[in-house]
């Protein structure tokens, strides 16, 4: 075991990066589960991936605000598809996010092709770097999140579809850059699957409870095996969130 890397310099901001994510993912993940499109995370968090890969392939990789509208403009155009495919083909919906997941994976593959560290990059983007993140790079996504947070918990009712997508783009492109893709989708959908017995701010405090102790125990348990953190995490929650259901369901019941 690596005890030098149980170190708060190194956990520090990882653990401080998966609650941020979460105080956004946690709130959608319910609407994403209520609504039945599972697999709308996956999808925008490839296209965002597909934004960075694009910048990096333009040769704009040393620019941070270059790959970053990059990365926003393409989830915010997908976003915008998805909001009009709703609205007229609201029966396949679910269908087309998963062909519109397939095109950008297979995309980002394309872009990489003749890139020589291509597949290491391109599992950064599935995986994360979460353990290396900075303290720095938190400030912006914290500034993000708290605009997205008081937008969604005062207007969502009012904000309607085009609202709910535009704020979905948004967070999932702050977070697949540092999470990764696979991480994104379990922030988003164990722990509302886990608590989908509750209601109203019970569900909502047990979902960031089974997320962030997933996050603190995933990234300490990582840190020590020297593993890759965002997988570590995933299984980690996953673990946890069946347990928190399992308990969920036998309380209920009482």
């Amino acid at each position: 075991m690596n005890w030098h890397l149980l170190d708060w310099l190194i956990i520090g901001p990882a653990i401080v990066a998966g609650l941020l994510v979460l105080s956004t993912h946690v709130p959608l993940g319910q609407v994403v589960l209520k609504r039945g499109i599972i697999f709308i995370d996956l999808a925008i968090a490839q296209v965002a991936a597909l934004g960075v890969i694009a910048a990096g392939a333009l040769g704009w990789e040393e620019n941070i605000y270059a790959v970053q509208i990059a990365a926003v403009g393409a989830a915010l155009l997908a976003a915008a598809g998805l909001n009009w495919t709703e609205k007229y083909w609201p029966d396949i919906q679910e269908a087309l996010i998963g062909n519109l997941f397939v095109l950008a994976a297979t995309g980002s593959i394309l872009l990489l092709a003749e890139n020589p560290h291509g597949g290491e990059y391109l599992k950064d983007i599935l995986v994360g770097q979460i353990l290396w993140t900075t303290w720095h790079m938190l400030i912006p996504i914290a500034i993000l999140y708290a605009v997205l947070l008081a937008v969604w918990f005062t207007s969502s009712e009012k904000i309607g579809r085009a609202g709910f997508y535009i704020t979905f783009a948004f967070a999932i492109t702050a977070a697949v850059q540092i999470v990764g893709v696979y991480l994104v989708f379990a922030s988003l959908i164990l722990p509302a699957l886990s608590t989908r017995r509750l209601h109203g701010k019970a569900r909502l405090m047990a979902g960031y409870s089974i997320g962030g102790l997933s996050f603190i125990a995933g990234i300490t348990l990582s840190a020590l095996l020297d593993l890759p953190t965002g997988a570590v995490v995933v299984w980690t929650m996953a673990v946890i969130a069946i347990m928190a259901s399992y308990l969920i369901k036998h309380r209920t019941r009482e």
